[in-house]
């Protein structure tokens, strides 16, 4: 009998019963096969076979069966505890987001309540672990709460006018003060590396003493004084001018966290108190960051006190203008990205999204925005037309009279300029960061421009297209033949994505109510457009789409794809499986492998209300 096992030990095949097994520094004798059956079962020789293929249930089921002559069903993993099992479970499911975030930028805003309070140091240490899991950082902390107490005690009054600070000379003292108390506080936060109690058993633990965390902070903002506006002097209010993102770039290559402190440096060298969601905006929009992070005091809930987790653009950008006449922060906002809202027939998509530059090609790559009050960036070196982020802040975001409509604008706003992610999550609650990035509902607030950007149900005049379309893999044999007329009766099952105008690709979803699953297929992207996530849009569209109708499993039919499908949780099934209206219209000779998916409920907030069928 051949054996091998996959371990930290090298074993040849098993040549003769008696030899010897290493273990550790002990020696277990492997069971002879002059003992007889009963004797072969007794535990005192089971025991010690189980230390040998402890953790790997599927070889010991083979040795059982072959060797003892015991017959075991059982082929899953034993732990020793339950926890050990959940722990080994949530790595392994951790897995895709690993991959999915790594060398990603995250530009993270923590509010200065957040900054004032103890929740700061577990956030900041979750921040250490994901950086060294090859996540970028670029942390703007606020400083308000600091500033505001630095004031009270030295007797003065905080003085705001709408969402900017009036500065005058004891106010950019303590600005200074505050910013840099946070920066060091920061820096000595981030410094610590794990403990090495908890590693000194796998090996040299020398590198436990050196820092934990490279920190970067400097003159990366460069401003403008924001002068005197409507008969109001803002004293040493600056207004972001650039943030020189090549020099931050760098410091992220080098391995760094880069704190962006949000006093900025004139060109006559003065130090200007900036707004902190201007710089963190600006920011976010010129280094051409993944997501913007908010972290702050609180949940944003809706009017039955439920946690919002998303929101498209559109949705947002209408909350936020429905509030114009009441809220100066949101009249701000539809100052500056314009009157026209997203609903409007020439951004209307179906699904919220802002449509993508007319350049031409279809392509993934960022779009630069330029809105109506001169606000636009370039590709991200730090240079644009005019040089603001969006700010908030003063009175009316401090009194919470509209909840978190402050940071839902600046998240908006972002987002239309074409960062695709924003995040606003509770930072009072444990671990809200790893919950967030690491599950696949999340937990805070999410507003997104791409999640199912352009996609929508299926119209007649997209009947040729999705033809030209599906025409390919049918002629290679990857997707059955429908005629003109088969398709045209399918139509409403149909979901199409579409781009500038184009149809870029399209799949279809054919719902079994009374087995609680639907039927995947005609799943298909342009060619021009492969590679860049589109098919996973529509798989993820679809999955979401078939729990809203209260279907538990999807199923499919494949000749040539089925790597791609088992990539993204599709496991090999027998046609049993498949409901019997279908089995019975199954072309047989073409001896398509079957594949099936459990759904799991959607809890995300994320909705398709725009029916697929």
């Amino acid at each position: 009998m051949a054996a091998s096992i996959s371990s930290s030990y090298s074993y040849s095949p098993i040549q003769n019963p008696t030899q010897k097994f290493p273990i550790g520094d002990s020696r277990l004798w492997w069971p002879p096969r002059c003992l007889s059956t009963e004797e072969r079962r007794s535990k005192q020789y089971l025991r010690p076979l189980r230390l040998v293929v402890k953790g790997k249930r599927e070889i010991w089921r083979r040795y059982s069966s072959n060797v003892l002559g015991v017959a075991e069903i059982e082929t899953e993993e034993s732990y020793n505890s339950v926890e050990d099992e959940q722990f080994v479970r949530w790595f392994r499911e951790a897995w895709p987001y690993l991959w999915a975030h790594r060398g990603a930028t995250f530009v993270v805003i923590i509010s200065g309540e957040i900054v004032a309070t103890p929740f700061l140091n577990p956030i900041l240490k979750d921040i250490a672990f994901l950086h060294h899991l090859g996540i970028r950082f670029v942390i703007v902390p606020g400083t308000h709460v600091l500033i505001d107490k630095l004031l009270e005690e030295r007797g003065t009054k905080p003085k705001y006018a709408g969402q900017y600070r009036i500065t005058d000379s004891e106010a950019l003292a303590a600005a200074m003060e505050a910013a840099g108390g946070i920066r060091m506080m920061l820096e000595a936060k981030l410094s610590p590396g794990p403990s090495t109690r908890d590693i000194r058993r796998h090996g040299d633990s020398s590198r436990c003493h050196e820092v934990g965390v490279s920190v970067a902070s400097g003159n990366f903002l460069a401003a403008k004084r924001r002068g005197v506006v409507k008969g109001v002097d803002y004293g040493e209010t600056g207004e972001v001018k650039k943030v020189d993102v090549s020099r931050m770039r760098e410091r992220l290559d080098a391995g760094c966290i880069v704190i962006l402190s949000n006093l900025g440096y004139s060109s006559s060298g003065e130090v200007l108190n900036c707004n902190t969601y201007e710089v963190a905006t600006a920011c976010a929009l010129a280094i051409g960051a993944d997501k913007l992070i908010c972290i702050i005091d609180g949940p944003i809930l809706d009017e039955s006190g439920r946690l919002i987790r998303f929101l498209t653009l559109q949705e947002a950008d209408m909350l936020i203008r429905k509030q114009a006449k009441q809220s100066e922060i949101a009249a701000n906002y539809v100052k500056a990205v314009g009157e026209k809202d997203l609903t409007s027939p020439e951004h209307n998509d179906s699904n919220g999204a802002v449509p993508f530059p007319q350049n031409g090609k279809f392509s993934s790559e960022r779009h630069n925005a330029t809105f109506h009050n001169g606000v636009g960036f370039d590709n991200g070196n730090g240079r644009w037309t005019s040089e603001q982020g969006f700010a908030i802040g003063g009175h009316e975001r401090q009194s919470r009279l509209n909840g978190y409509l402050s940071e839902l604008a600046a998240a908006a706003f972002v987002c239309r300029g074409g960062v695709q992610r924003v995040q606003m999550l509770d930072g009072t609650k444990g671990g809200v960061l790893l919950l967030e990035l690491f599950t696949r509902d999340g937990y805070g607030t999410m507003v997104a421009s791409d999640l199912y950007e352009g996609t929508r149900i299926a119209s007649v005049t997209d009947l040729s297209r999705i033809r030209q379309l599906i025409l390919p893999l049918e002629e290679s044999g990857k997707l059955i033949r429908r005629t003109d007329q088969e398709l045209l009766e399918a139509l409403d099952s149909f979901v199409v994505l579409e781009r500038e105008g184009q149809i870029i690709a399209c799949a279809a979803l054919f719902p079994f109510f009374e087995e609680k699953c639907g039927e995947l297929a005609a799943i298909a992207v342009s060619p021009d457009c492969r590679g860049q996530g589109q098919g996973d849009k529509l798989l993820d569209y679809i999955e979401r789409k078939a729990t809203s109708l209260g279907l538990e499993m999807l199923f499919l039919l494949t000749t040539r794809t089925a790597d791609w499908f088992v990539r993204r949780g599709f496991s090999e099934c027998s046609i049993e499986s498949i409901p019997e209206r279908k089995r019975k219209k199954i072309n047989l000779s073409r001896n398509s492998k079957y594949y099936m998916k459990k759904l799991l409920p959607n809890t995300s907030g994320i909705t398709v209300h725009r029916a697929v069928i």
